[in-house]
């Protein structure tokens, strides 16, 4: 995968931080920025599925999808109820 060079403009304390961090965990500066960036997109995203699965969660069914509902899981009990 192509690696792209790019500047970034951080406080001194914060940098101090990362160095030593870097430094600790025997990697590179680039490549500790580049693992915080990743974590950072991978928990946005796990916010947004939730987020997004919630929202879809909280809709409150009307009377006829609650009907049809309950229909299919008396439906669904009857075709497995031997099977416990």
């Amino acid at each position: 995968m192509k690696n792209i060079k790019t500047a970034i403009s951080i406080k001194k304390p914060l940098f101090d931080q990362a160095d030593a961090l870097a430094n600790e965990l025997n990697m590179s500066r680039s490549s500790l920025f580049a693992l915080a960036v990743k974590e950072l997109i991978l928990r946005h995203n796990k916010q947004k599925m939730l987020k997004d699965l919630n929202a879809a969660y909280d809709e409150i069914p009307d009377s006829k999808e609650e009907t049809l509902r309950t229909h299919m899981r008396s439906q669904h009990y009857e075709q497995v109820k031997d099977q416990w």
